[in-house]
This record gives C-alpha cells, sequence and structure tokens, in this order.
C-alpha cells in the first residue's frame, strides 16, 4: 500500500482477500499456528482468523510482561505447507516513516535541522512554498500532492507514478530517483495551503529522505545504518534501494490478473523495486527488528524527551503526530503508539507499542492481491481483536 489512511486501523483499506487463494491452497489445507515462547492460545486464535479469513499467510511476535512470543499460521507459499518463518524478512511498506521521522528529529536534537524551519532553506532547488516547514513534512499538513496518485477536493483522482494495479505489475522492477517522485509531486496542484490540515502523503517522507541526506552529507542508508540499525543491533532490517530480492526464507506475496486469453493467473511478485516509495515505504525487516525499533523509540532510546513528546502529539484530524499514529483503544486498554504499512501489493505489517515501550505487537500478513485491491471485509475486525489481545486487560 502506498499511502496510509486517517484510520489507525484501517492501514489496508482496500486489501482483496480472493477465494482463488483458498483455492490455490489446495493440498495444504489450512495449516495450525507454530509459535515459539510461552503458550499464548489466544495469540494464535486471532493469527489464525486472519488465514481463515483467506490471508495465505502471518508472523507475528508479541513481547509483555509474559515474554516474547512469536509465531506463524498458514504458508510460506502458496501450493506448498510449509509455514511462513516466525522471523522472516518482508516488505514493510510505510513503517519505515517512524523511521525517517526519527532521523530527522535526531538531527533536530543536534541543531542541524530546525523543526519549524522552512524545507526550501534546506533543499533551495525544488522552489518550495516557504510556508511548508519540517515539521509540516513529518505530520503530512504540507499540503503537497502525493505523488503515488491523489485526488481532488471534488474526489477526482488524479494518477502520480504507476504506484498499483495492473500496470505496476508490468513495472514493478522499474527503478525511481528521489528527486524524479519530487519533481513529479510538485508539477501538481498543491492539495490544501501549507499547515491548514492534514493529509496522508508519500511525497512528505521523501522530502524528508532528500533533507536528510543534504544535511547530514551522507545517504539515507548510511545514516538509517549509523544512527539506527547499527546501535539497536537490527541486522536482519535493510534499506533496498534498487534490490528486488527478500534476502533467506520469507513468506510469499501474489497478485491476480487476467492474461492476453482471458484468464486469471497470479503472479509471486516476492520480487519487487520499492524505490518508488524512498523514504516512505522502501524497507525490509523482520517481526523482532521491527520490535527492537519500536520499544526503542518509545523507551526514550532514541529521541530526548521533549522531542518524542512532539513526536507523539498527536494532529486532531489523523491522529498522526510527527511520524506515528496515536491510538486509544478504549477501555481496560490505553493508548498505543502505531504505524502500519504494505508495498504497492502483497505484503502487510503492523507495528504497535505501548507509551513505555514494554509491551508491543510486531506482524505481516501476505496475500493474493489484485488490481480491485476490493475491501477485505474483515481486516478491520481482525486487526482490532488482535491488538485488543496484546493490549487489553483481559
Amino acid at each position: 500500500m502506498t499511502t496510509q489512511p486517517p484510520s489507525a486501523i484501517k492501514v489496508l483499506r482496500r486489501v482483496a482477500v480472493p477465494t482463488l487463494a483458498a483455492a490455490l491452497l489446495t493440498g495444504a489445507g489450512a495449516p495450525a499456528a507454530s509459535a515459539a515462547g510461552p503458550d499464548r492460545p489466544e495469540l494464535q486464535k486471532a493469527m489464525q482468523a486472519f488465514v481463515d479469513a483467506g490471508f495465505s499467510g502471518m508472523q507475528l511476535r508479541v513481547h509483555d510482561e509474559q515474554g516474547d512470543w512469536a509465531g506463524s499460521a498458514g504458508v510460506r507459499k502458496l501450493g506448498q505447507s510449509a509455514k511462513p518463518p516466525t522471523n522472516g524478512r518482508f516488505w514493510t511498506g510505510s513503517v519505515i516513516k517512524p523511521f525517517t521521522a526519527t532521523l530527522v528529529l535526531q538531527l533536530v536534537a543536534e541543531g542541524k535541522i530546525g523543526l519549524d524551519v522552512p524545507v526550501a532553506d534546506y533543499l533551495p532547488e525544488f522552489g518550495l512554498d516557504r510556508r511548508i516547514t519540517v515539521r509540516m513534512l513529518l505530520q503530512h499538513t504540507s499540503g503537497l500532492f502525493n505523488y503515488t496518485g491523489d485526488s481532488d477536493p471534488d474526489g477526482k483522482w488524479v494518477p502520480g507514478i504507476t504506484a498499483n494495479g495492473d500496470a505496476w505489475l508490468a513495472d514493478r522492477f522499474r527503478s525511481y530517483q528521489p528527486e524524479e517522485l519530487i519533481r513529479l509531486a510538485l508539477s501538481k496542484t498543491p492539495r490544501f495551503e501549507p499547515g491548514t490540515d492534514q493529509k496522508y502523503t508519500n511525497t512528505n517522507y521523501t522530502l524528508a529522505l532528500l533533507l536528510i541526506e543534504k544535511v547530514s552529507g551522507r545517504s539515507y542508508a548510511e545514516e538509517m545504518k549509523r544512527r539506527i540499525l547499527r546501535p539497536l543491533g537490527m541486522t536482519a532490517t535493510v534499506v533496498p534501494g534498487d534490490r528486488t530480492q527478500l534476502p533467506g526464507p520469507h513468506a510469499h506475496g501474489y497478485y491476480r490478473i487476467k492474461d492476453a486469453a482471458g484468464k486469471w493467473k497470479t503472479v509471486d511478485i516476492s520480487r519487487q523495486n520499492l524505490s518508488l516509495l524512498a523514504g516512505a515505504g522502501d524497507l525490509i525487516s523482520t517481526t523482532q527488528d521491527l520490535h527492537t525499533f519500536i520499544s526503542a523509540l518509545n523507551s526514550g532510546k532514541l529521541l530526548p524527551a521533549p522531542l518524542l513528546t512532539e513526536m507523539r502529539k498527536p494532529h486532531p484530524k489523523m491522529g498522526y503526530g510527527l511520524g506515528l499514529f496515536v491510538q486509544d483503544l478504549g477501555p481496560n486498554c490505553g493508548t498505543v503508539y502505531q504505524h502500519n504499512g504494505s508495498p504497492p501489493h502483497g505484503y502487510g505489517t503492523l507495528m504497535y507499542s505501548s507509551p513505555d515501550g514494554k509491551t508491543t505487537l510486531t506482524a505481516s500478513v501476505t496475500w493474493v492481491d489484485e488490481a480491485t485491491r476490493g475491501p477485505a471485509k474483515d481486516f478491520q475486525k481482525l486487526t482490532d481483536t488482535l491488538v485488543k489481545q496484546a493490549f487489553c486487560d483481559g
């Protein structure tokens, strides 16, 4: 998925769960969930529910006062019986946004970037509206057009780069440069005046990537390694650049399309180029590494307390702070800080944390996608059930 919607739960808002997925699992049956760590039948049940609803596979990790629990359900690959690896790598999509925001805020802490300084002061080559500040990028309040496509105020869709659907399938190995993405976005009319509204937009975080590179004098990937991955020991996480292959054992995502003869076929899309989401959705990770990151962030290991407070201060429209959604789960549950995501097709990621970082939930799901990405009627309910199992008392 290229953009995350206002609702903190509805990350996979247009996920398709075609019946073909179940058909292709013939012979594999519906494998029981596998798990490591303390027995957590409630988590296994909530995880298996995704597979029962048509998702091909899921890997889940929950860390709380009972310890670290990791499990998987479904299959790693259609037509086979092997379950997804409990700590396999996957395309995370927009889960990278809190990483990008953290890098920017670390530079703010060092006095190299001003949070309320015009972005144009750092990136004059783009001729940006001087009202757009660094804070507005991280908060999605810049008003800039989303280069993966955006809607006009009247609801009319304005296409951007080829980022989803059948056309994306044929174009999924194309390489993009961040500057190319920004130039496309700036060629379109802004969606609103800077600071007057909030709309989730990948353009903001690709600009943040360029800001990090300009101020630090290093590549985004180098800064990610230097500031986050190496200090935290996140050895399984990488900014892939033009890399198209998931390393090691991994679950496979799929796309369903009609061929020239009008017959349906299912294409393995485990290989794809995510340079079309630079700084906004191009990350490979594992459930363990995502736990490490979100726990460290919320426990105050990556940012000074005042900047972590700024990051977790939600805008009233979307409940989005500076790279994090703030979500109230209701009575006996409390507040969680989260960011979910998905690349264009086939993979989805969940990443949740308690305010102190001691309770986390990280997961990856795979499925058979298609151009319409018709609503997955059960996804919101399934995610809500899963998250509440991890964060609610009783």
